[in-house]
């Protein structure tokens, strides 16, 4: 007995002295701040959504509608907004944000607070409610749901006064508790100019900044929506890019100093790349439109972004810590055109292939040291929740793909862990040929994802050195894959 006690003593220290080697052998990691939480994390995942402009601008062939059109204009002849859902779905989009009211204040959903909206329009005889039938739409089909409600009414009466801002309220309010769900609040900069406001035809100018109250407006999506982003050129939630071309820059942080950034402030500019030690985390969405305008306009049918175009935005967005939301001027019928769908469909089909195989799931992964626990076999695993961490201290390093074989690939991929903290400042990235190793790009940033395309060709190895961090490094996941060849006419 007296031996069987002593045996048993040394088997429980024993296992004490392993569960605490692997206690201690991954240690957790601090955060460097700011980080995102669990909403904009989700978010960022969704990388590929469409923005949907249809509204009164579509009847009237205008970009800005100047709040004088009458509401027996909006009458689309064919208008299905399950076949919107079924081309955003196809086209592997993961949702979809309607213009509920555009700057000329036409609602297109029957607004109890304002007669200038579908209930006193011919299409359904007054009985159509197009933001349900979204809705219903992406639930169907697993999409999300957004709305966009412009700040800017050019045909309210009250516009300008404090009057105007619970009309505002009441109209959000209308949206974020009638229609389920929704994943994104979408607030625009244009505020205040020329426009009807109620037949006065007047220019009302508002104090962008303070106007709206936005605080008191954001805590209301908080206690109705507590899961939705919102989206403003200062937030709270995410930023404008800066540009309406879909591009953000090789320097793009999404930390940015949120507390001196408002809606339409100008000067936006030099906030637009978010900035190393900023105060909130703000990531960056790239608006842009599949084609010249927002809106529908029957000459542009011939004009719809080329195949070559949209990849080179997808790089640019996806590729450079951005989201990429796509527009898609529904036309006059009501439908997404055909030119509009084809083109999607390309970029679908691109996709598809180029991801369809990572080849860094063959090769051997070489790092400099790593943090006990979190080793380079973390960066190919495909597991978002894993990753390679390099010493504390360490704002330098080097990861390494080698193959046994040649591999045809033309592009990399790489992601940051960004619960932990947005790290990286500067790299390079080079690829080994038969003629050796060959420099391919020198960059900024990573975060949330990093693509970078070079000449289809024969591989050995490739190296992404990390010259400078704001600290220790720490790597979600690399991918190495093989875009198809571009072929237009």
């Amino acid at each position: 007995m007296k031996n069987k006690s002593i045996i048993n003593v040394i088997a429980g220290f024993l296992l004490l002295s392993v569960f605490t080697r692997c206690e201690s052998a991954q240690q957790p990691i601090a955060a460097v701040g700011p980080v995102p939480n669990v909403h904009q994390l989700a978010w960022q995942e969704l990388e590929y959504y469409a923005f949907i402009h249809f509204n009164m601008n579509t009847f009237t062939n205008k970009e800005w509608g100047y709040g004088d059109e009458q509401p027996e204009q909006f009458n689309p002849s064919a208008l299905d907004a399950r076949q919107w859902a079924r081309v955003a779905k196809a086209a592997g989009m993961k949702g979809i944000i309607i213009t509920a009211k555009h700057h000329d204040g036409f609602a297109l959903w029957p607004s109890a607070f304002t007669e200038h909206s579908v209930k006193n329009a011919p299409w359904k005889d007054g009985k159509g409610d197009l933001i349900r039938d979204l809705s219903d739409a992406c639930k169907e089909l697993g999409l999300k749901f957004g709305v966009y409600l412009s700040p800017w009414d050019r045909n309210h009466p009250d516009y300008g006064k404090p009057e105007y801002v619970t009309y505002y309220r009441n109209q959000l309010r209308e949206l974020l508790t009638n229609y389920g769900e929704i994943f994104e609040v979408w607030f625009d900069g244009a505020n205040g100019g020329d426009g009807y406001y109620g037949g006065a035809n007047e220019e009302r100018r508002v104090d962008k900044r303070n106007y709206y109250d936005w605080p008191t407006t954001i805590q209301m999506v908080r206690e109705l929506q507590p899961q939705a982003v919102i989206f403003s050129d200062a937030g709270p939630d995410i930023r404008w890019v800066g540009n309406e071309r879909g591009y953000a820059y090789d320097t793009t942080w999404s930390p940015l100093l949120r507390d001196s950034v408002y809606a339409g402030m100008p000067g936006f500019d030099k906030y637009a790349k978010g900035q190393e030690n900023g105060t909130h985390w703000v990531p960056t969405e790239c608006d842009v439109s599949i084609r010249p305008g927002w809106y529908y306009h029957p000459e542009e049918d011939e004009k719809v972004k080329s195949l070559s175009a949209l990849v080179d935005i997808y790089f640019n967005a996806v590729g450079r810590n951005s989201n990429f939301l796509l527009n898609l001027p529904v036309d006059k019928r009501g439908l997404i055109h055909e030119n509009d769908e084809a083109q999607l469909m390309k970029l679908a089909a691109f996709l598809k292939e180029m991801y369809k195989e990572d080849f860094a799931a063959m090769a051997r992964v070489k790092t400099a040291d790593a943090r006990s626990g979190y080793g380079a076999e973390n960066i190919v695993d495909n597991d978002k929740d894993t990753y390679w961490a390099a010493p504390e201290g360490t704002t330098a390093a080097q990861i390494d793909l080698e193959w046994k074989q040649p591999q045809f690939v033309n592009t990399f991929m790489i992601q940051e862990y960004i619960p932990l903290g947005q790290r990286i400042r500067s790299f390079s990235f080079k690829i080994k040929t038969e003629k050796g190793w060959k420099k391919v790009e020198t960059g900024a940033t990573v975060g949330n994802k990093r693509l970078i395309r070079f000449e289809t060709q024969a591989i050995t190895a490739l190296r992404f050195s990390i010259t400078a961090a704001k600290a220790s490094p720490i790597i979600s996941n690399l991918g190495v894959y093989k875009a198809p060849e571009i072929r237009e006419k």
